[in-house]
């Protein structure tokens, strides 16, 4: 019982992040009748909009748009890329630079979440593993318990910002970029976009599910 319910998340786990990479790889094919890279139209939707002072950069991090420094950063392969995956990915960073640009308060919640979460997990794996040591050396009564509940919060904290970031994630892709490709994408790639879309949002959902797992594993791990 316990291997299959091992077995089953660790499917919930992987299914969406595999799924996401299929489906951007699948539209990663070069395309001679797009008439720009990704970089490209993320510059051209940001001008066209009129939102000042955010910049379009290349990044060895990973697709994101940063609110702090007010830049939507591409991967080489979107930024240089001419491809419905490319365009389509710069569509979505762009769609958070819009939801900056228009004051959208989950964004502006997970910005600010974002550090204090970061900082919560370390603290938090360090409690989890310090618990035991910081009861024996201790010995105080619940002790080990208040180290515990610490900790739990701490990943909890981390959770929290993952699930703040699902709905963000979903906008960004259906409410604000998927209607600027419509003008620029041909229809008959639309459905390839928007699996593309939900490809960029699904990997926040198994980023979700991975710290919900890693809390389950040190609660676990405590138990024996």
């Amino acid at each position: 019982m316990i291997v299959l319910l091992i077995a089953l998340l660790l499917v919930l786990f992987l299914l969406p992040n595999v799924w996401a990479r299929w489906v951007l790889a699948r539209h990663s094919r070069g395309r001679d009748d797009y008439p720009g890279t990704g970089a490209e139209l993320a510059d051209h939707l940001l001008r066209r909009l009129g939102i000042e002072g955010v910049k379009v950069e290349l990044t060895e991090q990973g697709d994101h748009y940063d609110p702090e420094t007010r830049r939507v950063r591409l991967s080489r392969e979107h930024y240089e890329g001419r491809s419905l995956t490319a365009v389509t990915v710069a569509a979505h960073e762009v769609g958070h630079a819009i939801q900056h640009h228009e004051g959208y308060a989950p964004l502006i919640a997970r910005a600010r979440m974002v550090g204090v979460a970061q900082r919560a997990e370390k603290l938090g794996a360090l409690l989890m593993m310090a618990a035991p040591f910081l009861f024996v050396l201790t010995r105080l009564p619940g002790g080990l318990a208040i180290v515990i509940a610490a900790a739990v919060i701490s990943f909890g904290t981390a959770a929290l910002v993952h699930l703040v970031t699902l709905p963000v994630e979903f906008d960004a892709s259906f409410q604000r970029a998927l209607p600027l490709l419509k003008e620029y994408v041909p229809p008959y790639d639309m459905p390839g976009a928007r699996h593309v879309l939900a490809a960029c949002a699904f990997t926040y959902v198994a980023a979700s599910l991975a710290s919900i797992l890693n809390l389950g594993r040190w609660l676990v791990i405590l138990r024996r």
